[in-house]
């Protein structure tokens, strides 16, 4: 299969390349222009430029770019949030509909966030999403792939939970913390953590590009989430340190403000109803074997 990626260079997307290259597919890294080994195959700016004619043929797109939220949500970093995902979305998908030889599915990344923060509530595909800036963002990006819909294409929209690796995401920002013996639970940890590992996260991204029924927006969280206080005691476990101090949710705003909130303090309960309805089967439905298959120790 002939697969074009945007965000190839983001932890997840380098990981995805090598799956994909390894399982014998053609990749297409789309990313801004450089020179040397990192040069993408496919150059773009997110907001109005895309090579068109070099996505003649491709078979998948999987749609991983956009500007990280895990900083300070100043209203320069709100743009950029809101833009890179939109624009770039937008672009992307218009430009597919436009192709001769358009692809037969595009992968366009969302996020659990778009919940918002839901307490004990058991969420699914079927779920209406919440209020807030993340629910605001996520529905506008997934909207954004409407042209490519349009087009007859099929769009899957994974709906990506807390990927679990320490070369990337939240995991790699904790384990310096825990394994210093300073990590503890958030406020009462009574918050869900609605997690998946990343080999998980690419085995259910190839899932997607090859399963012609599942279309439209998708959990990719493991069927078990956790709360923040038996994710920390399970972190602290297998790192043999302790993790009895809590670290206020005053804390957390004070040093993050609305992004601490809206990422740590609040929660999702999601399960990935849509993916076990269609024949997914996880390689690590438990944290803690999760956490050991990605090298935590």
């Amino acid at each position: 299969m002939r697969i074009a990626i945007t965000g190839a260079t983001g932890f997840i997307g380098e990981a995805l390349v090598r799956r994909l290259q390894g399982a014998g597919h053609t990749v297409l890294r789309i990313g801004r222009g450089r020179n040397g080994p990192a040069a993408p195959d496919v150059t773009w700016d997110a907001a109005t430029v895309l090579d068109a004619a070099a996505l003649e043929g491709v078979e998948g797109v999987v749609h991983l770019a956009g500007e990280s939220i895990a900083q300070r949500w100043s209203a320069t970093a709100r743009r950029a949030i809101r833009d890179s995902r939109v624009q770039g979305t937008t672009l992307l998908a218009r430009t597919l509909a436009g192709l001769a030889r358009r692809p037969a599915v595009l992968v366009s990344m969302s996020a659990i966030g778009i919940y918002g923060d839901r307490g004990d509530e058991l969420l699914d595909e079927s779920s209406p999403s919440g209020s807030g800036f993340l629910p605001d963002i996520a529905r506008a990006w997934e909207s954004s792939a409407d042209p490519a819909r349009a087009a007859g294409i099929r769009v899957v929209h994974p709906r990506v939970g807390i990927v679990l690796s320490p070369k990337g995401g939240a995991l790699a920002q904790l384990l310096p913390i825990f394994s210093l013996g300073i990590g503890g639970k958030i406020g009462r940890g009574r918050q869900w953590m609605s997690w998946i590992s990343l080999t998980d996260t690419l085995r259910a991204i190839e899932f997607a590009l090859a399963t012609t029924t599942l279309e439209g927006a998708v959990n990719v969280t493991a069927p078990n989430p956790v709360t923040n206080a038996d994710f920390t005691a399970v972190l602290g476990r297998l790192l043999r340190r302790p993790t009895f101090a809590p670290v206020p949710e005053f804390a957390i705003e004070l040093l993050y403000g609305e992004m601490g909130r809206a990422t740590v303090i609040e929660g999702q309960r999601v399960v990935p109803r849509k993916l076990l309805d269609a024949g997914f089967r996880f390689e690590h439905n438990e944290l803690e074997v999760a956490l050991r298959a990605e090298g935590v120790r």
